[in-house]
Parts: C-alpha cells; structure tokens; sequence
C-alpha cells in the first residue's frame, strides 16, 4: 500500500512538474506545443506504475495543458474541430508511450527474474563462484567464496578481483596471473596453473584449483568475467603422500566406498571386481551379488553392443568421459546414467582393467525434458498473447473507424432526416460491438478467477434462444443469411442463468456469422435427450481443420484470421462459451468435415426435473417514470455529462451538473436532487467519499445515488455498496437499467 501511494506521488510530481515546465516555457513558446512536456509525464509514470498510472496522468494532464495553454485559454473546450483532432492526436501518442512504456517494464521485470535465477543458481552451485564487470570489479561472491575468501559479500562488491582473490605459487611464492583478467582480456576460458595458493583476508592460505570464462552478452561482446574455484586441500595431501602406496590404497578404498557415485571395477574380460555402496544404492545389487559376475548384469540386453565398444577404447588407453547411457536395476528398472570410465594399468603400463563412475540422471533428463516443454509451452503462450493484442487493436478500430466517419456525417447532415437516422444505427450497431468486446474480455476474466456467480432461475429454454436471436439478428441480416430455428413443441426448463445462457447461444450464432460468407445458411435447433437438452447451432461455413477441433475453445484461439469469411474477432468468444456450459453443468463439442465444410456446436445442458423447487425469474422490463426528476450529474467528463444530461432532459427530467467530489457535494446540499448520478474516479474527492458525507446528513438518507463508472467488477460493485450507493451501472450506460433504477 505504501509503496502503491508513493507511486502515485511520484506519477503526480511528474505531472506537476510537466505543466509546471510548460508554464516556465509559455512567454517563449506562445500557443504551440501546448502539450509538448505532458509526453515526458506520460513516460515517466508508465515506467513508474504502469498503465494504471500513466492513463490517468496523461487525461489528467490534457486537461489542465488545455485549460492553461489552448486559446482560449482558462477553458476546456473540445467542441472545436482542431481541438478534437488534436485530443485525439495527444491520446494516440500517448496511447503508444503507454504501450511501449508497459512492454518495456515487462521486459525488465523479466530481465530481473532471470537475473535473480542467475544469482540462485550461482548461490547453489557446490564451488566458490565469483563474477566482475568488464573492468574487474566484483559484482556477485557466493557463501563458497565468501568462506574461502574471507570477505563479505557486501565488503567484496565493487572491489578490485585483485584485491579480494589474492593468488601466489605454492613454491615461488610469487603473484600468479589472474585468470579472470587474463579472459577478459583475451576473452578465452583460462584454467589457474598448478600449486595455486589462496591468500586469505585474515591471511591464512588453502590451495585451490578451477577456471575463470567471459560472460557474454546477446551479441557475444565480452561484459564480465566468471571465476570458479574451489578447495583441493585433500587433493594435494593425497599427492603428497603418494609415497606411502599402501596409506594412498587404503585412502582410495575409502574414497571411494564413500563417494556418492557408483564406483565399479571390472577386468577387461567384463568380470565386476569392485562395487562400492553407491553403486549398491544406484543399481539395487549388493556387492556380494555383483562381484564376480559379467558387467552384463546391469546393462539392457539391447546396449550390450556398446560394452564390447568401450572396451576397445580402454584397450587404446583411451579415458571414456561422460557418456550418456542407460542401466538396469536389479527390479528391471531402468535409469539413465553417465559414465566416466578410465583404464587400469599396470606398472608396465599395460591395460588390465576398468573403473567406471556412474551417476543417476534421470531425474535431470526428466526436469531438461520438462523444462523444454515449458519453454515451449512459454513460447506458444507468448506468441498467442502477441496475436491476441494484434487483434485486440483490430477488433477496437474496426468499430471506431463507422464511428468516426458517421460523426462527420452527422456534423454535414443539415438536418436531413434520413442520414441522421443512418448515422445514428450505424453508431448505435458500432458501439454495441465495443461493449461486447468489453463485457467478453471482463466475463472470461471473471471466469478465470472464480469471481462470476450465476443467478439461477427456472428459465425455459425457447425464450433464452429467442433472447439470443434478437441480440444476433443485426449481424445476420447485415450478412445476408438465412437463419432457421427449430425448437421442441413442448416447453423444456433449466435451472439455469438466462442472461449468461442467452450470451451462449449469441456468441454461437456470432462465430457462425463471422465465418460463413454472405447468404449463407445458419440453424440452431434443439432436441431433448433424456435428461438433457441439445441445443447445436450449424452453419456452411469456413469449417475447422481436425487438427484444431481439440484447441478450438483455448484461449485467444482462431482458427485462421486470413480467411476471406472471417471477420475477426478476440479469439475468446468460445472459451466464455465453454466455461460458461460448464458452469451450468453441461457440456460443448465442436464438429466439422474440414475446412470449407461448415462447422456445427453442440451443447449440453441438464434439464430441470418436475417437482424441483425452483424460483421463476423476474420479468425484466423497463419501468420508465413519467414522473419529472430532479436530478445531478457528476462527472469529471464533461462531454459525458452533457450527453448524459440532454438524454435525461429529453424525456422530462430536469438535471444539474458538477465535475468534481467537492462541487458535487455542494451542488446535492444546495439543489436536493432525488437522484444523483454519481462517477466514481472524481478530482478533490472521489465518489465513495461523497456518497458518505452525503449519507451522513439528515438530509441526504432519502437521496437516491447511483454509481456511473467505468468500472465493473463485483469488487467494485461491493465497494459502492458499502459506501451507500443505491445501485452501480458501468458506462456506457444501459438507459433501460437507468430508467428501471429512476423508476
């Protein structure tokens, strides 16, 4: 929370400092660029906070740079042609700030995830680790390092290599070239000469061995260097006492009876003459029962091949390392190991024999197995969400573009009456296109987090198909086709939601429309099946490929978007469509002969049974008052409140208007409105606030307040309950359900 309000702080100081800059400029730069320093604003809060932010700093901000910089200045007015083209001008920049601004900080949020799994990785690894920049100051010391070394990780960060990594020859006792300067300079992997010593920070000393490698960027230019090192204190005591062979026997035997990894010796002839508890562990036979067998007892009849190979590159002499291969337990499991194998020889040098260390990887095939299917998965996911904000942008201009253009019209009309009335059908049909748009992308974002709940009521199903036919009739005739509905005599009732039904079965008869060319055939019928009604709706259409019938209802999912008898669309329409089923507990399947062959979608719903107590639903019709109200407008849009206000006036109600929380409240205390309209995100004070001063006067109890906003999740609609609203509409608003609340 703090941090979300420092946040916005800082969005509101750039704004501040935005305008404040342009009021500095104003005796310079006259009436032009009024907006130029916003663009700055804008960017910085988008960085900032994200969207969230930067939207309502770049409206906020357009309107106090056109209050104070526009002629006629000291007012907001976009009645004026060039003002309009320049709002819209300013918000398409901004809109592409925003849009760049958001994908810039998913890409450093996703930079720094993969930093930090750089770091936990480099945390984890058994060895000491340390990486520099390009200069070879220290940037990252794990804890290994941070023991060998002696030094912190905060004291050793920005210190020179040199400095924290202190190397000498064990005999010389000479400084040692640095093999991390030495791969930054020559960009190669060095490894530290043999008999290297560590001096500690507190000046103790302990031998160490590894390499340093350049770290490379995208581009393959060198940007740091990593240096891995580690202790081989053991390592030079078991050389210095070689001279003691039976003590170096017996300190080998144990070694190796303790490793972690299977440790077996053979002959040359594939007989098992060594076999310590690892390799009991790791294969299931214990040494009694695998010494002096063939190697054969663990290896699949099918590899058998591969030993007669190895045995002919140890014979060479040849030191066999990491080699990936399979083995069988003494259950018949089988694991898949790597093998390093080395030749025994003999004091003449002859080869006698074979150590194999073998180590268990098949829980880490199985994890690389996985993690290339997540980044697959990732990759297909990634690409989908890009095609799917392609489309998004497509599906929000295709109505706009009608919209634009018939507002033209309407300015050009001269009154004549025909073209209005064309002018107004065509807005009206473009603009019910944005709401589905909108109300599809909030459903299945409702659905996605378990926040839709169905109102269920006894609803029979021909009157929900009818519902949904006149939703889908403008597509329809618009296209030309020819829609037949067949539904069963007797009348067939759900325990069901019939809003969110009818929104199945319009979303259907819309995917039809969409895919089937002009004049084309469409049917939805309906058939009872014992204790369940199908409903399929068919058309002659694009059809589906079989490979896409199992996919089809994914998210963001279409078909082909290329094809001439599709008109678009988010790709979301039949997920909302098949979760929606579910939710009724029923069921979808899609069907089709191949492309060009029409596609058909069958649901299927549970009927309700006789004798179930079910509730009827409430007839929804319009309660339209002929009684004149009085009522206020508030809303910091002021093109909205007028519209909003001439629409109220025209059918009898006489309205007021204010723009902000505190006028708002003394506009409700000097005009006691029966109504108040009321938009939530308001400047000075937002609407919850006012709705509870109001609440608190005597006078205000009667007062009927009704939320007008922009936003409509069941979060928002709770918080609005809370603070006293009477109901909550989301814009643009459905005059029916206004005038049902005014009435």
């Amino acid at each position: 929370m703090r941090n979300s309000l420092r946040t916005y702080a800082l969005g509101l100081a750039a704004l501040v400092l935005a305008v404040s800059l342009r009021w500095a400029l104003d005796p310079l730069m006259g009436d032009a660029f009024p907006l130029v320093t916003l663009f700055g604003a804008v960017a910085a809060a988008v960085w900032l906070g994200g969207y969230r932010l930067a939207i309502p700093v770049a409206l906020v901000g357009y309107v106090a740079c056109h209050y104070l910089f526009i002629p006629p200045r000291y007012t907001v007015d976009l009645s004026r042609l060039e003002n309009q083209v320049g709002f819209v001008a300013y918000l398409f920049t901004c809109a592409l700030i925003i849009v760049f601004g958001e994908a810039a900080r998913v890409a450093q949020a996703r930079t720094t995830e993969s930093r930090e799994v750089f770091r936990v990785t480099l945390r984890s690894i058994g060895d000491a680790v340390i990486t520099t920049d390009i200069e070879g100051r220290i940037t990252y010391i794990n804890g290994i390092a941070e023991s060998l070394t002696g030094w912190g990780q905060i004291e050793a960060l920005g210190q020179p290599l040199e400095r924290v990594f202190r190397i000498v020859n064990e005999a010389t006792r000479q400084p040692v070239d640095n093999p991390a300067m030495r791969a930054l300079r020559e960009g190669v992997v060095v490894g530290l000469a043999n008999h290297t010593v560590l001096i500690k920070k507190d000046g103790s000393e302990c031998p160490i061995d590894d390499s340093a490698a350049p770290i490379r960027d995208e581009q393959g230019l060198v940007s740091g260097c990593v240096l891995i090192f580690r202790d081989v204190t053991v390592q030079r005591l078991v050389e210095q006492e070689k001279a003691n062979q039976l003590h170096t026997a017996r300190l080998l035997a144990s070694i190796v009876q303790s490793s972690n990894d299977a440790i077996i010796g053979k002959s040359l002839d594939g007989i098992i003459q060594s076999w310590n508890a690892a390799a009991e562990r790791l294969l299931g036979f214990t040494a009694e029962q695998a010494i002096g067998q063939h190697i054969s007892l663990v290896i699949p009849p099918d590899l058998l091949p591969e030993e007669e190979q190895i045995i002919a590159r140890l014979k060479a002499g040849q030191r066999i390392e990491q080699y990936e291969t399979e083995r069988v337990r003494s259950d018949g499991q089988r694991i898949i190991v790597t093998l390093t194998i080395s030749p025994i020889k003999d004091d003449a040098g002859n080869v006698i024999g074979a150590s194999k260390i073998a180590r268990d990887i098949t829980d880490r095939k199985r994890l690389e197995d996985d993690l290339r299917r997540l980044a697959a998965d990732l990759s297909e996911t990634d690409r989908r969400k890009n095609e799917f904000l392609a489309t998004l942008a497509h599906e929000l201009r295709n109505p706009l573009a009608p919209m634009s253009n018939m507002l033209e019209v309407v300015k050009r009309a001269n009154g004549d009456g025909e073209t209005l009335r064309r002018a107004h059908d065509t807005i009206e049909r473009q603009l019910a296109q944005m709401v589905r748009l909108v109300d599809d992308l909030l459903d299945l974002n409702r659905i996605t987090h378990d926040r839709l709940e169905l109102r269920r009521s006894k609803v029979e199903l021909s009157s929900v198909v009818q519902q949904a036919v006149e939703v889908a009739h403008p597509l329809i005739d618009a296209a030309g086709h020819n829609l037949v509905v067949d539904l069963p005599s007797e009348p067939i009732y759900l325990n069901a939601d019939r809003a969110r039904l009818a929104q199945v079965f319009g979303n259907l008869l819309n995917n039809s429309c969409k895919y089937t060319r002009p004049n084309g055939q469409i049917s939805l019928t309906a058939k009872r099946a014992g204790d369940e009604v199908l409903v399929a709706v068919k058309d002659d259409g694009a059809g589906i490929p079989p490979d896409k019938l199992d996919s089809i209802f994914d998210m963001f999912t279409q078909v082909d978007r290329s094809a001439e008898q599709s008109q678009g669309g988010l790709g979301i329409g039949l997920t909302l469509v098949k979760r929606l089923v579910e939710m009724h507990g029923g069921s979808i399947e899609a069907r089709s002969r191949g492309v060009g062959e029409g596609s058909e979608f069958v649901v299927r719903l549970p009927i309700l049974q006789k004798g179930a107590e079910m509730s009827d639903e409430a007839a929804d019709v319009p309660a339209e008052s002929s009684a004149q109200r009085r009522i206020l407008i508030v809303d910091d849009n002021k093109d909205s409140a007028d519209s909003l206000a001439m629409l109220l006036e025209i059918t009898g109600n006489k309205t007021y208007m204010a723009h902000d929380g505190v006028e708002a409240v003394e506009a409700i205390e000097k005009h006691r409105p029966e109504v108040v309209l009321l938009d939530i995100g308001l400047p000075k004070l937002d609407g919850h606030e006012v709705c509870r001063r109001v609440r608190e006067q005597p006078w205000g109890k009667d007062i009927v307040v009704i939320a007008l906003t922009g936003w409509g999740q069941e979060d928002d609609r709770r918080k609005s309950e809370a603070a006293g609203f009477n109901g909550h509409l989301v814009k643009p608003v459905d005059y029916d359900k206004l005038l049902q609340l005014l009435g």
